[in-house]
């Protein structure tokens, strides 16, 4: 089959750049697709030769900003098919944000334009494994860590199962909340549509991104479109 026939586009689940970088529905996509790719072993590993170091050179134009977890087993690039210049990466561990991390997004989306921001969690999160079982003597900043995910360990203490997984996806659906809310910029930009944030998490049993129903529900449409 050639390499980029229709065919071959809606095999691999393909979403052209400019659409995403343009429209946050088709980013959403585009990570959805390349995600896809990946747990099916037809990644297609794009803008990842080094002709593309040259084109970057004078800047970057990343369709999407990834609000992840520092662990070294959650690659975003890998798991979503994508290449350089392809996304703004925040990692911290437990993806907890504080001041320098929502300047790293209000910059992705003031001067990067960029439209979709998605908050990754995964399975097994030490993180959020510390905060749900509360260890003493807890050392240096990290305290700071399981302090900040707490409250998504208490939320989902009722649910049965997996207690650190339950809280990974709270921890997550919290943290949209959170950016949702903030001002002065993300807060304005989503409800007037321009941009989406969007929670998911990652298993790292399977390499599945799921995307939580929870945080795709009454997504704003773009009132300037409107």
């Amino acid at each position: 089959m050639a390499i980029d026939s229709v065919k071959w586009r809606v095999d691999h689940y393909i979403v052209n750049r400019d659409s995403a970088y343009a429209n946050p529905r088709y980013a959403l996509k585009k990570l959805q697709g390349g995600n896809r790719r990946f747990i099916e072993s037809k990644s297609i590993r794009p803008r990842q030769d080094i002709s593309f170091i040259k084109k970057l050179e004078k800047g970057q134009e990343p369709f999407a900003t990834i609000v992840g977890c520092s662990d070294s087993r959650v690659p975003n690039e890998l798991i979503f098919d994508q290449g350089l210049g392809d996304l703004f990466i925040i990692r911290t561990a437990g993806q907890v944000s504080a001041a320098a991390s929502y300047g790293s997004m209000e910059f992705a989306v003031l001067k990067l334009n960029t439209k979709l921001i998605v908050v990754l969690g995964h399975t097994e999160c030490g993180a959020v494994d510390a905060a749900v079982k509360r260890p003493e003597n807890v050392p240096g900043h990290i305290v700071t860590l399981i302090n900040e995910i707490k409250g998504a360990v208490a939320k989902s203490s009722h649910i049965a199962g997996n207690a650190t997984n339950n809280a990974v996806r709270q921890n997550v659906i919290d943290q949209v909340a959170d950016l949702r809310d903030l001002d002065p910029i993300l807060h304005k930009k989503y409800i007037d549509g321009e941009i989406l944030i969007v929670g998911a998490v990652y298993d790292i049993h399977t390499g599945k991104v799921e995307f939580l129903e929870e945080t795709l529900l009454n997504l704003p449409q773009n009132k300037s479109k409107q």
